[in-house]
């Protein structure tokens, strides 16, 4: 999987935001490499990649963490999803986030979060089309 690292980096620069944040080039930057290792490392992260051909056309990461609210639950936080530009609208991403859900439940969370910026309005409609419900606002401080 870490010779999809290219592909992966490739989506997450092809959209408005991406492509001010990320750097896609090659050689990809060796930080790519270190994030990818340390999620690897991570039991309670995954990388969940969709497929066409052999080539990778869509990314999130899912990572589970304990919570002492909800009396001691686990939940789910579904980040950096990415369709290649070309097959969005296509049910790619519906796929892929209900996979994260999927695996999510297999990992015994209660909850699935995401945030998305509210820039990208057309992500917004599509998790909402998932059931996902904006209930709660969401805050970042940028360290930077």
């Amino acid at each position: 999987m870490r010779g999809d690292l290219p592909d992966i980096v490739r989506m997450l620069a092809d959209d408005m935001l991406g492509a001010q944040r990320e750097e896609f080039g090659s050689p990809l930057p060796e930080s790519y490499y270190a994030a990818f290792e340390a999620i690897e490392r991570d039991p309670n992260s995954e990388l969940i990649v969709g497929e066409v051909d052999a080539r990778v056309v869509a990314v999130l990461q899912l990572t589970c963490i304990p919570n002492l609210s909800r009396r001691g639950s686990w939940r789910a936080v579904i980040e950096g999803v990415r369709v290649d530009s070309a097959l969005r609208s296509g049910g790619v991403g519906r796929k892929l986030v209900g996979r994260a859900i999927e695996r999510a439940r297999e990992k015994g969370c209660l909850m699935v979060q995401l945030t998305s910026d509210k820039r990208r309005r057309d992500a917004i409609r599509f998790y909402e089309s998932l059931g996902f419900v904006a209930s709660h606002e969401g805050m970042k401080l940028e360290l930077r």
